[in-house]
């Protein structure tokens, strides 16, 4: 969606459409905004995401197959 002075505007889904999209509950997707680990918007007393930070966040969290944790590598004595 793009406004006349050329502005994307991003649909905006309510908690339960994030959760829904996530695969998780909807107390997971509250405890994120509280805790302001994902952008989030006020519509009045309403909290609504964008559907582009509920994407950037799920990019974030991605591990490539392969990788091995630095923390979990063998420690030589």
């Amino acid at each position: 969606m793009t406004t006349s002075k050329g502005v994307t505007m991003d649909r905006l889904l309510s908690p339960q459409e994030a959760a829904d999209r996530l695969g998780t509950s909807l107390r997971f997707v509250r405890r994120l905004v509280f805790e302001r680990r994902i952008p989030f918007i006020k519509v009045g007393r309403h909290v609504r995401i964008a559907a582009s930070d509920l994407d950037a966040f799920i990019a974030a969290g991605r591990v490539e197959a392969g990788t091995v944790p630095s923390s979990s590598q063998p420690r030589s004595a």
